[in-house]
């Protein structure tokens, strides 16, 4: 399967004014009910009970031993909460809301009738405006690039790239690419069910002082110990195509594994992300690949 390589003019508007990204593949969840704040409180790494009206927040949600189940965006709404998350992760991030709702007096409902689009590139804030008023129900930080993220009726999302005139829209091999670059981890990819969060860099999604949620106690463990045993990290490869999960070997000995493989614009080569121990994290280590090709780790921050 070819890598994943970015369009030179789309990569082009991402990075230095605006591009449109179709992102309306993720599942959005809504949290009904006057329990509902409460409920997702203990359920989610991060504090959604501080969050304003229009506002929202990145969280995982754990098992009881600190592995990610999923990761969702949160957005505080005055009549719901909506949760969304990766394309394919909607129904088992609800089942595991539903296995814990007990006593609690909320509901959780598919929402088909709402998507994201975004917006990516310093000049996105601007070329949001070309958006009738009426149909932004809501905008956020972009999840995976500098940017905004709208919330649209599902029936509105076709005529998106209409409105915004002459922006252009990115190819999912080029949102890739920038995603890479960025160092953001998705699940299903660079994180799966036994991914701890903070493996995966993902202190945005964490808030220490919050109280008592489903995998704190690995989770404070883990940051009292001041380090995880591997970590995810770039890993700049040359010309070398390894597959997602290929092993990454120091000296012979295993020390990590490839997720995500992309040619990077930025570094002018393929670039991938993929998990290395505490010991071989430092900018610049050299690790064998399977083909005997050499990977280079390096700081995606």
């Amino acid at each position: 399967m070819p890598v994943p390589s970015a369009h030179p003019d789309e990569y082009r508007a991402a990075r230095e004014a605006a591009a449109f990204y179709d992102s309306s593949d993720r599942e959005v969840l809504r949290v009904t009910g006057p329990d509902r704040e409460s409920f997702l409180q203990g359920m989610l790494t991060n504090d959604v009970k501080g969050l304003a009206v229009g506002a929202s927040c990145y969280a995982a949600l754990l098992t009881p031993k600190g592995a990610m189940v999923g990761d969702v965006r949160v957005l505080k709404r005055a009549p719901d909460m909506l949760l969304d998350t990766g394309a394919g992760f909607g129904e088992k991030v609800k089942a595991f809301l539903n296995q814990y709702l007990i006593s609690e007096d909320a509901e959780i409902h598919d929402a088909p009738a709402l998507k994201w689009v975004s917006l990516w590139g310093p000049q996105a804030e601007r070329e949001v405006s070309a958006l009738p008023s009426e149909w932004v129900l809501a905008r956020v930080p972009s999840l995976f690039a500098q940017g905004i993220d709208v919330l649209v009726a599902s029936e509105n999302v076709p005529r998106v790239p209409q409105m915004l005139g002459g922006v252009p829209q990115l190819s999912a091999a080029t949102a890739e690419v920038i995603r890479v670059e960025n160092g953001v981890p998705k699940y299903g990819v660079d994180m799966v069910e036994t991914t701890i969060p903070l493996e995966a860099n993902l202190e945005r999604a964490i808030h220490y002082n919050k109280g008592c949620y489903i995998g704190q106690e690995v989770i404070a463990r883990a940051t009292y110990r001041g380090h995880m045993n591997r970590k995810l990290s770039g890993l700049l490869l040359g010309n070398a195509l390894p597959s997602a999960g290929a092993e990454l070997k120091r000296a012979d000995k295993k020390v990590g594994w490839v997720t995500s493989v992309v040619h990077s614009v930025k570094h002018g080569q393929n670039l991938a992300l993929g998990y290395v121990h505490r010991d071989s994290l430092a900018p610049g280590t050299e690790l064998s690949l399977p083909d005997g090709a050499t990977a280079k780790t390096v700081s995606l921050a």
